[in-house]
C-alpha cells in the first residue's frame, strides 16, 4: 500500500506537468482548429531560460531562492510569450486561410529550429541544476519503506490547481474569455460582432506559451536536469493528454495529463519502464475507439 501511495504521488506530479503543457495545445486548437506542434519546444525554451536566469541571479547578488525563482519564472514567461506571439504571426496567421496542413508543417519547422538553436547555443549535453527546495514530509513508513511528499511536489501540484482555476475563470468570466469562446464557435461571425480575432488568437498563443514556461520551471525544479530534446518528448505526451481528455476542453486536457502521468508511473513501477509509453498510447487508442471525442470532449458539429 505504501508503494502504491508513493507511485500515486509521483504520477500526480508528472501528470500535473503534462496537464499544464496540454492546456496550451487545447487552447490553440479550440480557437484556431490547428495543433501547435512547436508548443513542446516552447516549454523546453522556458526551462532553459529559467535555468540561465537562476544561475545568473545566484552568480550575482540575489541568492534568496523564492525571489530568484520568481524572477526566473517571470523572465521565462516573458520570453516564451514573445516566442508564442512570434509563432502565431509567422506560422499561423499568414496561413490561416490556407489548407490545414500548411501551418502544421510550418510549426514543425519552427519546432526543429528551436531545438537546433538551443542545441547550438547551450550544447547537446544535459544541464543540471542543484536542488533548490530540499525537504518534505514523510506520510507513512512500513518495513523500511517511507511514503514521502517533497516540497517541490507540493508546489507543482498546488501551482497546477491554482493555474487551472485561474484560466477557467479567465475563459468563463472575462471579456477575453468571451472573445475566445466566440472565435471558437465562428471566427467570421465573431469578427462581425466586433471581436478583434487576430488579437484574440495572438493572446491565446501568448497565454499558452506562458503556461508552458511555468511547466518548464516546474520540470526543472522537479527533475533538476534538462536538455534540448525534452520539448519533443514532453510535447508528444502533452498532445496525447489533450487528445485523451478531449481536444478543446481545458478540464479534459488536465484530466488527460493526470491520466498519462499515472499510467506511465504505475506501469514503470509495477511492470517495466521500457513499455510505459506503449501502455499510455494503448490506453489512448482504446479510449478513442469508444469515445472518439475524448473523455470530456464534445462531438464536432459540421457547419453547412
Amino acid at each position: 500500500m505504501e508503494y502504491f501511495a508513493q507511485q500515486l504521488i509521483i504520477g500526480l506530479t508528472l501528470g500535473s506537468i503534462y496537464g499544464l503543457i496540454a492546456i496550451g495545445y487545447t487552447m490553440v486548437y479550440g480557437i484556431v482548429g490547428m495543433i501547435n506542434f512547436a508548443h513542446g519546444d516552447v516549454f523546453m525554451v522556458g526551462a532553459f531560460v529559467a535555468l540561465i536566469a537562476i544561475l545568473s541571479l545566484f552568480a550575482g547578488s540575489i541568492t534568496w531562492v523564492p525571489l530568484a525563482l520568481l524572477l526566473a519564472t517571470l523572465a521565462s514567461m516573458a520570453l516564451t510569450a514573445a516566442a508564442g506571439w512570434t509563432i502565431e504571426r509567422v506560422a499561423y496567421r499568414p496561413l490561416r486561410s490556407s489548407f490545414r496542413l500548411a501551418p502544421l508543417i510550418t510549426a514543425i519547422g519552427i519546432s526543429i529550429a528551436l531545438q537546433n538553436f538551443v542545441q547550438l547555443s547551450q550544447g547537446a549535453r544535459s544541464k543540471p541544476l542543484p536542488p533548490l527546495i530540499p525537504g518534505g514530509f514523510t506520510l507513512a513508513e512500513n518495513g523500511g519503506f517511507a511514503v514521502s511528499l517533497s516540497y517541490v511536489q507540493i508546489i507543482v501540484m498546488a501551482a497546477t490547481v491554482v493555474l487551472m482555476a485561474a484560466f477557467s475563470l479567465v475563459i468563463g468570466r472575462t471579456p477575453l474569455g468571451r472573445a475566445q469562446r466566440a472565435c471558437e464557435q465562428d471566427r467570421k461571425m465573431a469578427a462581425l460582432c466586433g471581436v478583434d480575432v487576430d488579437r484574440t488568437i495572438s493572446l491565446t498563443f501568448v497565454m499558452g506559451a506562458g503556461l508552458a514556461a511555468i511547466a518548464g520551471v516546474m520540470f526543472l525544479l522537479y527533475y533538476g536536469v534538462i536538455d534540448f530534446f525534452i520539448g519533443f518528448v514532453a510535447g508528444i505526451k502533452a498532445f496525447t493528454a489533450a487528445v485523451l481528455g478531449g481536444i478543446g476542453s481545458l478540464p479534459g486536457a488536465m484530466l488527460g495529463g493526470l491520466i498519462i502521468g499515472l499510467i506511465e508511473v504505475f506501469w514503470a513501477g509495477y511492470f517495466t519502464a521500457q513499455y510505459k509509453d506503449v501502455a499510455a498510447f494503448s490506453i489512448l487508442a482504446i479510449v478513442l475507439i469508444f469515445m472518439p471525442s475524448g473523455l470530456l470532449g464534445r462531438p464536432e458539429v459540421e457547419k453547412v
